[in-house]
């Protein structure tokens, strides 16, 4: 069989979508054929513009997964999807020592909390209309490693990794398709304060043997594939995007 990574009349849900990674996979899909619902706390201008370019429809929702309380209207907003991409997140620094309460509970709940809970609805339109779907929770390279100095990120993307198998496990029998991505050092706003830190800069690229930072258009082509039939019995996995700093 040859394998089709064509996404032509399938609905893609990007939360996130209105910058960095979850822009560039929301624009990848739709390159690859896939209508795009963006999921955003601010309006998602750029990325409408650049997905309607390719001919693809545009659907914007505002909402701000910092709570569950969206979920059901992005649902019903959203309309039936084929694809769901968990990308929104947040980071918060700080020595361990220090780190704060808030810092904690917010960062979980927009990158765990919210991801679960959007997947399970997005999971429950599916089995009630007796069919499968696809669902990429993106990761990061701190589902595996440490980090240093953002506990509630490393947390809540370790939980992230161990999601995506478990319900991968319980899901790949009704038709559903969960795997993760893991980005490695992207050029994004996330990373702002680390590229800003000359010591931190050089020491992060010395250690990335592709030698610099992620293009967020690097992400892309693994969302398309996970989200594409040729991902058909990829179930489980998390696809690490990181210029090789894992295998070092």
């Amino acid at each position: 069989m040859t394998p089709s990574f064509d996404l032509s009349g399938r609905v893609a849900l990007v939360t996130g979508a209105n910058t960095g990674l979850g822009q560039a996979v929301a624009v990848g899909l739709a390159a690859a054929g896939a209508d795009i619902v963006a999921v955003g706390r601010s309006a998602p201008t750029e990325t409408g513009e650049a997905v309607t370019a390719l001919g693809r429809r545009f659907t914007a929702v505002t909402a701000d997964l910092g709570s569950i309380a969206p979920i059901p209207a992005i649902i019903e907003q959203a309309g039936p999807v084929d694809i769901l991409v968990n990308n929104a997140g947040i980071i918060r620094r700080n020595d361990s020592l220090d780190f704060s309460e808030d810092d904690w509970d917010a960062v979980m709940d927009t990158n765990l909390k919210s991801a679960f809970f959007l997947a399970q609805a997005v999971a429950r339109t599916w089995v009630a209309a007796n069919r499968g779907g696809k669902i990429i929770n993106i990761c990061s390279m701190l589902s595996f490693q440490g980090g240093i100095r953002v506990p509630s990120y490393t947390a809540s993307k370790s939980g992230l990794a161990g999601l995506t198998k478990l319900l991968a496990c319980e899901w790949a029998g009704k038709g559903i398709n969960v795997n993760g991505i893991a980005p490695g050092y992207f050029a994004t706003n996330n990373t702002e304060a680390l590229r800003a830190d000359e010591t931190r800069n050089r020491d992060i690229l010395a250690r990335i043997p592709a030698g610099r930072w992620g293009d967020p258009g690097d992400l892309s082509g693994a969302a398309v594939f996970l989200a594409s039939d040729a991902a058909a019995y990829v179930h489980g996995t998390i696809l690490p995007v990181d210029g090789g700093w894992l295998a070092r």
